[in-house]
């Protein structure tokens, strides 16, 4: 289960933060806060790829509590 929970956060991360980059915000900010917006993205994606996965994890584990339920 912690090697599952791992590639998901993992996974989850990557995907925010390919989808953060495709919106291409970064033609918007000043060339002298780069080097921030960059940081800012990156921690952008971090907290939304841990709760997006966070979400899946739970709804899988809640999907498995659930086969109980019914026998």
């Amino acid at each position: 289960m912690s090697l599952l929970t791992i590639i998901s956060h993992f996974g989850f991360i990557t995907l925010a933060f390919v989808a953060l980059q495709s919106l291409r915000l970064d033609r918007y900010i000043d060339s002298n806060k780069q080097r921030h917006f960059r940081w800012v993205l990156v921690m952008t994606s971090v907290a939304l790829g841990y709760m997006c996965s966070s979400f899946f994890l739970s709804f899988m584990d809640s999907v498995v509590h659930l086969s109980y339920l019914i026998k």
